[in-house]
């Protein structure tokens, strides 16, 4: 059995975002890190992938985070902080929405367009739809005017309260409560209800009772105040130069780099094994793997933690919280003269209010080349669709079975995206089809899920737990953790746990950042 005995301040399974950004934001501290990816590129479900001259965005290509001003502006920040910055191209729509009762609606960048649009379709609901987007804009303003950082540490609470003590109060206000019951407290109209449902559905895959109002505050806001970002080159390029700013820095990142398990002594955590047996030491593990993988929880066979280690809070949560449905996704290449120019980047198709939360009941559809031509080859459009589907749909079954329903579903999304773009089934040049044992296989999550859903209506944020476990040293970061899924949601994970670590390695800064 290799050991090696060098004693990193930090070793991070993973290489999503919030793994990389709290590895820059270590490393930026002067921490020596280590971050072990098991596969062969960075990002995680925030990665690209290239084939035939396309490069591939893995998950969305809708990106948060990458406005100028304020503090909600987390990818930039990272980036900015070390020393690297991503070329980005603006979207003047985030999204456009073809619903039942012929309901399509673009969401404009400008806040008032969007305002207008909707109250026009509903115009005896402009009282409430104003209200509504209203305390969204409350809700980010408080976000927005104060550094986010671990809510774990009492020296930053203190720090961030002297700083900005009304919208401390006013964020705590918000923390219990979620986006639907703000609604229902504005809007009556049923349908109405039911687009605001769809609108948290499309980034925090549940509907509106069940989001928490500081996530849609965040979200419903940024896109008019930062707004929808691409950057050039693919969704990829965010890992790639977090990983440049991360080795510029003196610390590393090793791919094929496969975890079996992080090593507890005395109950705390000193270190992690891989499968090929070598050990590897360090003063604090982080998880970018998901809860369920970390822990072992909900039937995982074998988690990166020994059981009898797993604290009760961790089965609590899992009870609370199940996987969100994973995906199955298709990336294919198009003929280019089958888009129109003007076509929106971004799109989200559901035929029946009722099927929401249903297999294969919305359709998400990008077209990253609407806004980076480069990444297909001349001629040619990415068209990247993906429909919720569980793993339980994709078991047991044959490798005949199994390419069977690819191709099925393969058939069923391009049915659907045909309504939009009519042309695209005989212009279709390359396809890929990804399925949930795909993005197993490939991310290394659980079920092939993205992130948690409560299993029933909790309260707001204040269940989700934090960047700290009941095993000293082990800390996790990502979509599991405060305050959820979303790369720039994962970016402020990572920026709370590196504060976190960094208060432990007494190498964080004694004042707020600017």
């Amino acid at each position: 059995m290799k050991k090696n005995k060098t004693q990193l301040d930090a070793i991070i399974i993973g290489s999503g975002i919030g793994g990389l950004v709290t590895a820059t934001q270590l490393a930026s501290k002067g921490a020596k890190v280590l971050v072990l990816e098991k596969y062969i590129i960075p990002g995680g479900s925030g990665g690209s992938f290239k084939r035939k001259g396309y490069t591939f965005d893995v998950g969305a290509s809708m990106i948060f985070g990458f406005g100028e001003n304020g503090y909600t502006n987390l990818l930039t920040r990272a980036l900015k902080d070390v020393n690297e910055r991503c070329e980005t191209i603006p979207d003047p729509v985030q999204l456009e929405y073809h619903l039942p009762n012929k309901i399509n609606l673009a969401v404009d960048k400008n806040y008032s367009n969007f305002i207008k649009k909707l109250i026009d379709r509903f115009p005896h609901e402009r009282e409430g739809i104003t209200k509504f987007y209203g305390a969204c804009r409350k809700v980010f303003n408080c976000l927005d005017s104060m550094p986010l950082l671990s809510i774990e540490d009492p020296t930053y609470l203190f720090k961030v309260f002297l700083k900005a003590p009304l919208s401390c109060l006013g964020l705590a206000r918000w923390l219990p409560i979620n986006a639907g019951d703000v609604a229902k407290k504005f809007i009556k109209d049923p349908e109405l209800l039911k687009f605001i449902d769809i609108e948290c559905f499309c980034w925090s895959v549940m509907p509106a009772l069940k989001t928490p109002m500081i996530n849609a505050g965040m979200v419903f806001t940024d896109r008019h105040v930062g707004g929808i970002n691409y950057p050039k080159g693919g969704v990829g390029t965010i890992a790639e130069k977090l990983v440049k700013g991360l080795e510029k820095l003196g610390s590393k990142i090793r791919y094929k780099a496969n975890v079996q398990e992080i090593m507890i002594k005395n109950n705390q955590a000193v270190g992690v094994r891989l499968i090929n047996g070598e050990e590897l030491f360090a003063k604090t593990i982080i998880s970018n793997s998901t809860r369920w993988d970390t822990f072992g929880l909900n039937n995982v066979k074998k988690g990166l933690v020994k059981q009898k280690f797993v604290g009760k809070n961790e089965f609590v949560w899992s009870k609370n919280y199940k996987p969100s449905p994973s995906f199955v996704s298709i990336h294919i290449g198009v003929d280019k003269n089958i888009i129109k120019s003007n076509f929106n980047c971004h799109h989200i198709i559901v035929d029946k209010w009722d099927e929401l939360e249903d297999e294969k009941g919305v359709i998400f559809i990008s077209i990253p080349t609407l806004l980076d031509k480069n990444l297909a080859p001349e001629g040619k459009h990415i068209v990247h669709a993906f429909t919720p589907s569980s793993m339980n749909e994709w078991e047991n079954l044959s490798r005949k079975e199994y390419l069977k329903k690819k191709e099925e579903y393969f058939e069923f999304i391009v049915n659907k995206i045909s309504k939009i773009i009519p042309e695209i089934k005989d212009s279709i040049d390359h396809k890929e089809i990804g399925t949930p044992k795909t993005h197993k296989k490939f991310l290394g999550r659980f079920e092939g899920s993205y992130g948690p859903i409560p299993n029933k209506k909790l309260l707001g944020l204040l269940p989700m737990p934090f960047n700290t476990t009941n095993v000293k040293n082990l800390y996790c970061v990502g979509d599991s953790c405060f305050p959820g899924q979303g790369l720039n949601a994962v970016a402020f994970s990572g920026y709370a746990c590196a504060h976190k670590v960094g208060s432990q390695l007494k190498i964080n800064s004694s004042k707020l950042p600017d």
